[in-house]
């Protein structure tokens, strides 16, 4: 069974400046009070930063609806201070960097 946490549906890319995009994509938690939505968007941050050699503005949001508390984690995703702050939990970056991890 998939979770369709992200779909090709759920991902829009647009020009955006010059020799720019900008990605917007909204992904779904896998229940409304899902304790790793953060963490999926954090990853999915960094999996793209990490991939995507073109210059992108990321906008990574919770679907509408979609979280109890979508609002504080797009922020939370979406603010560089704030996810380099988390970035600096020794838990966090661990499981970070074992999400973006390329596989061999």
């Amino acid at each position: 069974k998939r979770l369709l946490v992200n779909t090709d549906e759920s991902v829009q890319v647009q020009p955006f400046e010059e020799n720019g995009y900008l990605a917007r994509i909204d992904f779904n938690p896998t229940v409304p009070h899902c304790s790793l939505a953060s963490l999926i968007g954090l990853c999915l941050r960094g999996k793209i930063q990490k991939n995507v050699v073109e210059r992108i503005k990321l906008d990574i949001v919770i679907a509408e609806g979609k979280h109890s508390t979508e609002e504080e984690i797009n922020k939370q995703i979406n603010d560089k201070e704030r996810v380099a702050a988390a970035l600096e939990n020794p838990n966090l970056k661990e499981m970070f960097d074992s999400c973006i991890r390329d596989e061999e």
